[in-house]
């Protein structure tokens, strides 16, 4: 059974609309403004929008339509803007915006129907193109796992190697010293396994709205006490306790802890990572009035305005991203983890000034 969401300040046709709609078989959801409907797109994401143009106020539907297609999670869902004044600036500045069409006031029954089957056709039709992208993710892992494995491989097989071929030959203090970099290069060939698998199952979750709906019924009671022991793991294992810097607020989550664990875990390695030892790295947990606000922030080498684009695409699984810089992979994961959540990731940034990512999160429900 299709969901879709009618969004409308007059009551009588939100009814008429509803009324309609089930009789076809469909599950309808109501809401009378932009602010009620972006938040029922967010938390039931709807198979497709009916969308008034005018609600609380004038092009109020443009601007929700424009916040939707911003975030990972809304982009895709099918909206159909609805209006008695459908001129020709107005229908191509709602199409430039995302608009998948157009429905005239006054409409018939007929005519609703029509457009909305011909946009649950069509969104049927992206779902299976989204199926060959999710094969070609498939061979691209394939084909470049192995590639990005070489790295660490050959730091533990020369080690590995030399050890066994010159062992009775060599003093404590080198055995030692190869022995920790086998071991720190089987780390990182777990933690490049681990990026790929987690990035590849969250490019499949996101293509289906069931699996999205079960990821977001999870939460995390105590996200202060999972942001300070990740914080502190990291910052330990870099040698950089003294610079940790902790302001963190006891909040509840709607996230596993495990997947907010890898959020804090990514962000606060690439901020201790890529700045300078005796350099401030800052962590931040706090609920705001409008969402829960996770924030790390680093005075070391930045980024700049194209490679913060460039995270979350497809890109990021290329060598390149990940010789020179090492970060790519990682925040497109905390992106990916934060969208599906019905959240967004802001990066403010400049290249040798130091960076401040902020993983905003809706709150928990009655908090």
């Amino acid at each position: 059974m299709s969901k879709i969401l009618v969004i409308d300040d007059e009551a009588w046709l939100r009814e008429m609309i509803r009324l309609a709609l089930e009789q076809q078989g469909f599950e309808v959801l109501e809401a009378t403004n932009s602010v009620d409907g972006l938040a029922q797109s967010r938390d039931h994401l709807p198979d497709l929008i009916l969308c008034d143009v005018n609600m609380d106020q004038a092009g109020a539907g443009y601007s929700m339509l424009a916040k939707l297609r911003e975030n990972a999670t809304t982009a895709a869902i099918p909206f159909i803007l609805m209006t008695g004044l459908a001129d020709a600036a107005g229908m191509r500045h709602g199409m430039e915006l995302g608009a998948d069409d157009y429905l005239p006031k006054p409409f018939k029954v007929d005519e609703l129907f029509a457009t909305v089957n011909a946009r649950l056709r069509k969104a049927q039709t992206v779902r299976q193109e989204a199926e060959k992208k999710l094969t070609l993710l498939r061979s691209q892992i394939s084909l470049m796992l192995p590639h990005e494995m070489r790295t660490p491989l050959n730091g533990i097989i020369s080690n590995a190697e030399m050890l066994a071929e010159s062992a009775a030959t060599l003093d404590p203090r080198t055995i030692s010293e190869m022995s920790l970099e086998i071991c720190q290069s089987g780390q990182r060939l777990e933690r490049l396994i681990e990026n790929f698998l987690i990035y590849a199952q969250l490019e499949i979750v996101g293509s289906d709205l069931q699996s999205i709906t079960h990821l977001r019924s999870n939460s995390t009671a105590r996200a202060s006490e999972v942001a300070l022991a990740a914080s502190r793991a990291q910052a330990e294992k870099a040698g950089r306790l003294q610079d940790l810097v902790l302001n963190l607020t006891d909040v509840s989550l709607p996230m596993a802890e495990d997947y907010f664990r890898k959020i804090v875990v990514e962000l606060v390695q690439n901020a201790l990572r890529f700045s300078e030892n005796g350099s401030s790295v800052n962590v931040r947990l706090e609920a705001t009035p409008d969402n829960v606000e996770f924030a790390v922030q680093d005075a070391g080498r930045g980024f700049s305005n194209e490679q913060i684009s460039r995270i979350g695409a497809y890109m990021q699984f290329e060598r390149k991203m990940q010789d020179e810089q090492g970060f790519g992979l990682g925040l497109a994961i905390v992106r990916k983890l934060v969208e599906l959540h019905g959240g967004e990731v802001q990066i403010v940034s400049k290249p040798g000034l130091g960076s401040t990512v902020t993983a905003k999160l809706p709150r928990v429900q009655g908090t």
